[in-house]
């Protein structure tokens, strides 16, 4: 997609005069330099964050012993149904 021309930004910048009024056009690029601003400063503030503390235990934990445990088989339950 090419950038429009010069003749093209006039008619956009136009339209946006007529849409939003000559006053609110400042508070509007205001508002957008805000937005852009806190985005970048929290982008740098996630990059120079500091790492995560380690665990406590940096040594792996040796497996679980598990008891043996017997298992019961049931039998199946027989559904009655009463006839009325």
């Amino acid at each position: 997609m090419a950038m429009p021309s010069g003749s093209e930004l006039l008619l956009i910048f136009g339209i946006v005069v007529l849409l939003f009024g000559a006053k609110k056009i400042p508070d509007l690029a205001k508002s957008i330099g805000q937005g852009i601003r806190g985005f970048k400063k929290e982008m740098n503030d996630e990059d120079t964050a500091p790492p995560p503390p380690p665990t406590a235990s940096a040594t792996p934990e040796a497996p679980k012993q598990v008891e043996n445990v017997t298992t019961v088989h049931a039998e199946p339950v027989q559904e009655t149904t009463k006839q009325a």
